[in-house]
């Protein structure tokens, strides 16, 4: 069996590329060649002749795609690629406001989030009377988060409304969302690795002295997590909602210490949760593909009338 990992070929720093190497062993292990394609490798091409993919190459049995070039994941499974996640999948968690907008509409708990009104970046915010509402609604102090970010560097607290102003001004150029501070869990979070249908590990994160953030990355701390039977239906209801098949949940708890979701990861880094659990998160995607190829290939046959 053949396959490619594709990933960003402007993202190649050795965290990136340690991933990389991870999932490429886990495929070995089931006898599964996976090359490694980058983004500027399999350029999307459209013209009037219809999608192409400049660099394809026909003979691969699936793209496990580690990257967030939604467009190109998009001309793959145009032209019959299966990939995986999909792109839909991936676009829902990257985008923060589409993804507390369908969890929203499922029901799922998460903070009191507000989408920021869209504007265009030669225009800004000329009126900014909706931060008065903001502020009503959510209280003080509250979180920005820009739509597009990672590893914690694009999320902000906001003390007061003179800080919410100049968070404002400083975003108007981007996309990004209001969301209420949930103060019971200041620096504290719990990261779910969700495969398939099942959590496979789980990691409670805290934060470095000074900071709202727990992630890992910013200097904070991990422990493993045991999760309950209710943070773990709910980790997997939330994969189902998005349509990821598999996705790193961050959840964060209320006064009571039930769970809230935070954010949904499509390709979160897993080295801190084996360090933390020993569990091997690249070998469980694995598996897991393994699984659902065999379950592709009995419908193929199905079809054919075998």
């Amino acid at each position: 069996m053949k396959a490619w990992l594709v990933v960003n070929a402007f993202l190649q720093t050795r965290k990136f590329q340690e991933i990389h190497q991870w999932l490429c062993r886990a495929g070995e292990k089931k006898g599964v060649q996976i090359s490694i394609k980058t983004n500027q490798e399999l350029l999307g091409w459209c013209s009037e002749q219809g999608l192409r993919v400049l660099g394809e190459e026909r003979e691969v049995d699936f793209v496990l795609f580690w990257d967030k070039d939604i467009r190109l994941a998009k001309i793959l499974e145009s032209k019959g690629f299966f990939v995986i996640n999909s792109s839909k999948a991936i676009e829902n968690c990257d985008d923060k406001g589409l993804t507390h907008l369908l969890l929203a509409k499922e029901g799922i708990p998460m903070p009191d989030t507000i989408l920021a009104p869209m504007t265009f970046p030669n225009v800004g915010y000329t009126e900014k009377e909706f931060i008065k509402c903001v502020i009503e609604k959510l209280g003080l102090p509250l979180v920005i988060k820009e739509n597009y970010g990672s590893f914690g560097q694009q999320v902000y607290l906001c003390e007061n409304s003179q800080e919410v102003i100049q968070k404002v001004k400083e975003l108007e150029k981007t996309s990004f969302l209001f969301q209420r501070f949930i103060k019971e869990t200041k620096g504290r979070d719990v990261r779910l690795q969700v495969v398939g249908d099942k959590v496979v590990a789980g990691m409670e994160r805290f934060a470095k002295e000074g900071d709202f953030r727990a992630n890992i990355t910013n200097g904070g701390t991990m422990r493993k997590y045991e999760p309950s039977k209710k943070e773990e239906e709910l980790a997997v209801l939330v994969c189902k909602i998005l349509g990821v098949d598999f996705a790193g949940v961050d959840l964060l708890f209320k006064e009571d210490d039930s769970p809230l979701v935070c954010e949904v990861n499509s390709n979160g880094h897993f080295k801190n949760i084996y360090d933390c659990t020993g569990v091997n998160v690249a070998e469980k995607i694995m598996d897991y593909i393994m699984h659902k190829m065999a379950l592709r290939e009995v419908e193929l046959l199905q079809k054919r009338g075998f």
